[in-house]
């Protein structure tokens, strides 16, 4: 180095090719980190003789010391500084941005999917419900429900997605009863349930006509009952005892999935026909009906399992409506709802602040907290307003 310095300083040297020592510090760095396998040799002892020599002399070629490969070289090296310069920084970002949020590389290559409870498209879905649970659903990390992620923190995350969640079993003959009639009576079932507990409309305080509609209009009181309690709301004829409703200037859905779980089964009826048994609970997350849909929209869940037994009779043998269902049984349970209100809507409770409701016409929940999820326990009409351990 201390050569190369001592001939650029030469009074000999023509001023068009010195270079200052900034930029030949700058190459030695370049050359030595960047281009270390083209960064010509250091000149032998005989080298440095003959340039001793050619000192003195006068009209040495243009480009002896700072000829065009040398410059080239450093303009190649400028280059990929410049490169760096316009790639580098915003590369920086980007690594720091994926720091802090793997999941934004596509495939996920950190196995990072699913971390959050409220990432739910991340969060892979339980197995269908085949047969009677025998504990309630385990612990689930707390998160708060959001509008982006209405069901954080609940177990229901990965339950199935609307009508999803109602797999109905592969339909075989009852002895006499051929397959056909058993498929029939599945599906009807299936349908009763999509439009009295999914049905948006239905949720919104509307009519379940297709629920109705698969009903026998012969059975005595049943159909005549349930819309007195749609029509005129009590104690005794209440539409929530099959129907999920909330009161749109109450409450609205946050987003437009309800989760899913349950299992159905079928088996020989008492009246010769198809017997079917439905267990499924519902998980609704709401928001007030005047929330704005900004960040800090409070969302909150009400939980509703229903069980429900029904039967397809033989029609050739009883005074029944061929392909229409007879309801034997339905019980219902919910979660997060207001007690002792019988308007027919179901009323969640916010964690932020109760709902306006009349204290006269309301019950405090009470007793030992019952967890909403826990499809392993027995449910009944008669319970009592059990506070809930979790929404």
């Amino acid at each position: 180095m201390s050569d190369r310095r001592s001939e650029e300083s030469s009074g000999d040297e023509p001023s068009s090719s010195s270079i200052s020592d900034e930029v030949w510090e700058q190459f030695l760095q370049d050359t030595e980190r960047e281009i270390r396998k083209s960064a010509p040799k250091e000149p032998s002892a005989r080298a440095r003789e003959v340039t001793e020599r050619l000192k003195g002399q006068q009209g040495q070629p243009a480009g002896w010391r700072t000829g065009p490969a040398w410059q080239e070289m450093n303009g190649r090296a400028a280059r990929r500084r410049r490169v760096w310069a316009v790639v580098g920084i915003p590369l920086a970002i980007a690594v720091a941005v994926v720091a802090m949020r793997p999941s934004l590389i596509p495939g996920d290559p950190f196995g990072s999917s699913g971390t959050r409870a409220g990432t739910d498209a991340a969060v892979k879905e339980l197995p269908a419900e085949t047969t009677a649970p025998t504990a309630p659903p385990s612990a689930v990390a707390p998160d708060t429900p959001t509008l982006a992620h209405p069901f954080a923190g609940s177990p229901a995350l990965r339950w199935a997605d609307g009508a999803a969640g109602i797999v109905l079993p592969k339909a075989t003959a009852l002895g006499a009863v051929p397959r056909e009639r058993v498929e029939l009576a599945l599906q009807q079932t299936r349908k009763l349930l999509v439009d009295a507990n999914l049905n948006p409309d239905v949720i919104a305080g509307g009519t379940p006509g297709a629920a109705l509609s698969v009903l026998d209009p012969k059975q005595p009181d049943v159909i005549g009952n349930l819309k007195t309690s749609l029509r005129s709301p009590s104690k005794t004829h209440n539409p929530l005892f099959l129907f999920s409703r909330f009161d749109p200037k109450e409450v609205k859905q946050a987003g437009k999935i309800v989760k899913v779980r349950g299992r159905i089964t079928f088996a020989k009826g008492k009246y010769h026909g198809v017997a079917i048994h439905a267990d499924y609970t519902f998980v609704y997350p709401v928001v007030r009906a005047d929330a704005t849909g900004d960040g800090s929209t409070e969302v909150t869940r009400t939980i509703v399992r229903r069980v429900m037994d029904a039967e397809l009779p033989d029609p050739a043998r009883y005074q029944v409506t061929s392909g229409r269902l007879t309801l034997l049984h339905y019980d219902e349970d919910a979660g997060n709802s207001a007690c002792g209100i019988h308007d027919g809507y179901l009323h969640p409770q916010f964690p932020s602040q109760a709902l306006a409701l009349d204290p006269s016409e309301s019950a405090t929940p009470s007793g030992q907290p019952v967890d909403p999820y826990d499809r392993s326990r027995d449910i009944g009409k008669e319970q009592a307003c059990n506070k809930v351990s979790r929404t």
